[in-house]
C-alpha cells in the first residue's frame, strides 16, 4: 500500500530565541518492506540543514537558525510504499552487533517486577516466546494517553500498568534482555485502519533479534507485529535514541510546542503499478 504523512512540528517563544540547534530523525529509509518514494523537510525560518547518519545507520538533519526568531515549524510531508514483511526487517546495512543493543539504558532499566514479568514467559524457541511476551504485555498494561510522560522509565509504567506506545515498546525492550534477546525502540508512523488519519504523535514500537530470521518487529501496544500499515523511521537503545526532534534553543524564555500529524492511504494508480513490484 501507499502511505501519505505530513507531520508538522511548531516551536513558540515567550520572545525571539538567539539561536536554535535541532537534530532530526524524521526521515525513512528503503528496505525490503519499504520503499520511500518521496520525502521532503521544510521550516519557515532561515536555517541550515545538513544530513548525515548516527551510529545505528539514521538519517538524521542537523538544523541550525541564522538569525532570532519567535517561532519555528518544522514541516515533513512524503509518500512510502510498504508491503507485509510478517514484521521481519530485510534490506537494511546494519553498522552494528545484534549484541550492542543488550545494553540497558537509565529508560529500560528492568527492575524486579519487569524481571519476574519476563520469566513467567514459557521456554522454547526465541520467536515463539517473544510472541508470548508481546501478547501478555498486551493485556497486563492498559493504553492509556496521558498516564505517563516522555521521561517516564519502562519500571515506572510498569508499575501502574498503564502508558502509551512509547511505554509499551521499552517494557518489551527491557524484557526481552532479560531473557537475553536483544531488542531496540523503534519510531515510525501508523496507517490506522479505523480511519482515523489525524493523529497526536507518531507510532513506537520494538524490535528483537531472532537467530536465522535477524530484527523482528514487535508492536505490543496493538498487540501485532507490524504490517503493510506501519512506516519505519529510526532505531535507538530507547525513545531517547529514536526521538524525532530533540535539541535546544538559546534565549527566548518559555517554548511551546504543538505537534499535527496526518497519516493516510493513498490511493494508487493502478497503470503505474508492475506486476509483483513497488510502483514506480
Amino acid at each position: 500500500m501507499r502511505i501519505r504523512i505530513d507531520h508538522s512540528t511548531r516551536y513558540t517563544y515567550a520572545r525571539a530565541a538567539r539561536f536554535i540547534v535541532q537534530t532530526l530523525r524524521l526521515t525513512p529509509r528503503s528496505c525490503e518492506g519499504q520503499q520511500v518514494r518521496d520525502w521532503r523537510i521544510e521550516t519557515d525560518v532561515d536555517a541550515r540543514l545538513r544530513r548525515s547518519e548516527d551510529a545505528f545507520g539514521n538519517i538524521v538533519h542537523s538544523l541550525y537558525t541564522e538569525r532570532p526568531t519567535d517561532a519555528l515549524t518544522i514541516r515533513v510531508t512524503g509518500e512510502v510504499s510498504t508491503i507485509d514483511t510478517g514484521g521481519v526487517v530485510r534490506g537494511l546495512s546494519e553498522r552494528l552487533s545484534p549484541l550492542v543493543f543488550l545494553r540497558e539504558t537509565p529508560l529500560t532499566r528492568a527492575d524486579a517486577a519487569i524481571v519476574n514479568f519476563a520469566r513467567t514467559v514459557p521456554d522454547g524457541a526465541t520467536l515463539a516466546r517473544l510472541h508470548a511476551l508481546m501478547g501478555a504485555l498486551h493485556q497486563d498494561v492498559a493504553f492509556e494517553v496521558g498516564a505517563t510522560s516522555a521521561t517516564h522509565t519502562a519500571a515506572e509504567a510498569f508499575g501502574q500498568k498503564r502508558g502509551v506506545c512509547q511505554d509499551h515498546a521499552q517494557i518489551f525492550i527491557a524484557a526481552a534482555r532479560v531473557l537475553g534477546v536483544p531488542a531496540r525502540y523503534v519510531s515510525g508512523h501508523l496507517s490506522r485502519q479505523d480511519g482515523q488519519h489525524d493523529q497526536d504523535a507518531a507510532h513506537a514500537w520494538a524490535e528483537a533479534w531472532v537467530q536465522d530470521l535477524g530484527w523482528v518487529g514487535f508492536d505490543p501496544a496493538n498487540g501485532v507485529c507490524p504490517t503493510e500499515h506501519y512506516v519505519r523511521v529510526a532505531v535507538g537503545l530507547d525513545a531517547l535514541g529514536a526521538t524525532p526532534i530533540r535539541g535546544t534553543s538559546y534565549g527566548g524564555g518559555q517554548e511551546r510546542l504543538t505537534v499535527a500529524l496526518h497519516v493516510r492511504p493513498v490511493q494508487q494508480n493502478q497503470q503505474q503499478l508492475q506486476s509483483g513490484g513497488w510502483p514506480r
